[in-house]
Order: C-alpha cells, then sequence, then structure tokens
C-alpha cells in the first residue's frame, strides 16, 4: 500500500508514519518545512501550489489529508489565509486526486465544525450543521472543504471520508490541550488556576485517532465520521487523575464554578463503521507524556 500525507510532520502525520512503518506501508510525505535524511520520500511544498500533481503517484491507494492551518488561534482574524491554506489547498489536492486517479481521499475535520453543545447534548455525524453559528475561522473552513468534498463526490470523485476529530492530546513539547496543560502543572506547582471544573471534552490520545485514520483506509463511498474518545472528562478529572498520578494533592482555585461548557461528539459510528474504538485511558495516556511536562 502507498499513502501520500500532507502535513507528514504534524503532529499526527509523524504518529501516522510510526504506525505505517510497522505495517510495511510506504509513505510519500508532504510538508513545508525542512527535513533531512528522511526514512521516507518527502517534499517540501505548500498544498496551495499548482505543481504538487508531480509529487503523487498514479493510483496511490490514497491521500490523508493533514496539512492546515490547524489551530483557532492560528486563524483568528486571519480568514484569508485560513481559507488560502486550509479550503484552497484542499481544493488543489482534490484536483490533483482526480488527475492521478487515486483511489481515497481522506480529509482532516474536526469537532469544532459542531457548534455549541447544550446541557446533557450529544451530536453525532447526522446533526445539522449552522454554519452561521460558527464563530471560528478555522471551523468554517474546515466546514466549507467538507462540503466541496460532499459535492465533488457527488459528482464522480473517488472514495471519501471524512474524520472529525476530537481534541488530541499526547507525548508533545507545545500545541498542548488542556491535558498536557493541567498535568503540567499539577507535576510541577502547588496551586492550579482553572475556569470551571465542570468543563468537559472527549479528549483523544494521539495513537487512538491514528489508528482510527489507518481503519479507514479502503472504506467505500462517502463517510463523515467522528473520533473522539469514549466519555467525557472534565477539568476536575483531569486534576484528580493527575493528581493521583503524581502522589500530589494541591492547592485549586476555580475562577468560574458556574460555568458548564461540555463538547460530546458521539464516536459511535466509528465503532460501527470502523470497528475502532479509543484504547488507551486517560492513566495510561499520562505515562506517554509525562517526559515533556
Amino acid at each position: 500500500m502507498k499513502l501520500v500525507i500532507t502535513g507528514s510532520e504534524s503532529f499526527v502525520g509523524k504518529e501516522i508514519i510510526r504506525q505505517c512503518k510497522d505495517k510495511g506501508i510506504e509513505i510519500i510525505g508532504i510538508d513545508i518545512i525542512d527535513k533531512e535524511n528522511s526514512e521516507f520520500e518527502y517534499h517540501k511544498i505548500n498544498i496551495t501550489a499548482h505543481e504538487i500533481v508531480n509529487i503523487i503517484p498514479n493510483n496511490v491507494d490514497a491521500i490523508i489529508h493533514l496539512a492546515a492551518l490547524s489551530r483557532d488561534p492560528d486563524c483568528k482574524g486571519k480568514a484569508y489565509e485560513c481559507f488560502e491554506n486550509n479550503v484552497m489547498g484542499t481544493l488543489n489536492l482534490i484536483r490533483c486526486a482526480k488527475e492521478k486517479n487515486v483511489k481515497q481521499f481522506i480529509f482532516a475535520s474536526s469537532e469544532w465544525v459542531y457548534d455549541e453543545f447544550k446541557e446533557n447534548q450529544s451530536k453525532d455525524e447526522e446533526y445539522p450543521i449552522n454554519s452561521l453559528m460558527l464563530t471560528s475561522e478555522y471551523a468554517l473552513s474546515k466546514l466549507t472543504s467538507e462540503i466541496n468534498l460532499k459535492q465533488q463526490y457527488q459528482n464522480g470523485f473517488c472514495n471519501t471520508t471524512i474524520l472529525r476529530f476530537g481534541i488530541i492530546y499526547g507525548p508533545r513539547k507545545n500545541n498542548w490541550s488542556a491535558v498536557e496543560a493541567i498535568a503540567s502543572q499539577i507535576k510541577n506547582k502547588e496551586e492550579i488556576k482553572v475556569g470551571s471544573l465542570k468543563n468537559g471534552r472527549r479528549f483523544i490520545h494521539i495513537s487512538d485517532i491514528v489508528r482510527g485514520i489507518l481503519k479507514s483506509l479502503n472504506l467505500k463511498g462517502f463517510h463523515t465520521i467522528n473520533l473522539s474518545g469514549d466519555t467525557i472528562i472534565t477539568i476536575g478529572d483531569l486534576i484528580k487523575t493527575s493528581e493521583k498520578f503524581y502522589h500530589k494533592n494541591i492547592k485549586v482555585v476555580e475562577n468560574d464554578g458556574n460555568e458548564q461548557n461540555i463538547r460530546n461528539p458521539s464516536n459511535q459510528k466509528a465503532k460501527e463503521i470502523l470497528n475502532w474504538s479509543p484504547q488507551i485511558s486517560l492513566e495510561e495516556g499520562l505515562k506517554t507524556i509525562d517526559r515533556f511536562l
């Protein structure tokens, strides 16, 4: 099997390459950073470049499209730059996939395409999304590319899989989620300040995300699938689990105890279609990130 991975030097991209190496899958990596002595075929090029088509082989098994301005702060107030990269870059890769007869296009989207969650509300892939409710340029760019891909598939484009990633954590030095940020404070401080202990997300470990991506290879037809953790983990849960892990009992200052912001995207479809489920518990995940905190 041969895969083209855009954003191959990203957090998710590197983990895909690690897991693919174990499976003997051939990789062609694309990113915009300098890289020497690569163990796989690597090309430094922007996804908006017209000549990127020359890098993609004919009949490649899949393009896994990760490359994007992938953090909300990178897009806030920068709609043009955000859409140029995330939307026009994706359209450029769709053009390439058509020209090179790519068999499958896997698109990394985000749970942020869902607007706010009401209390005790879960949202699956069939939930009707109102784009006018999205206040994030990043989320809107991802949703726009989802719509473009659906339209292209209806007009004869290849097998298309949209994966809406949950909030990812794992062993890395920067771009931390709340999991790494709170665990680091528990490890290194005696007091922690938070907004609300009730806020929660379905955090998911990087290795589980990538297992889901690889499980989606060879999926026929058009699918939109959430890849999120099994349970809602609140800030309070993170603190308690981290305290237990580090054998500490620290002072917690809660600035807004009345707030409750829960995001709860269902992962049931992934379990049914991909035969996938998260394997890494929060306790196990903390072991993998400890040396980076």
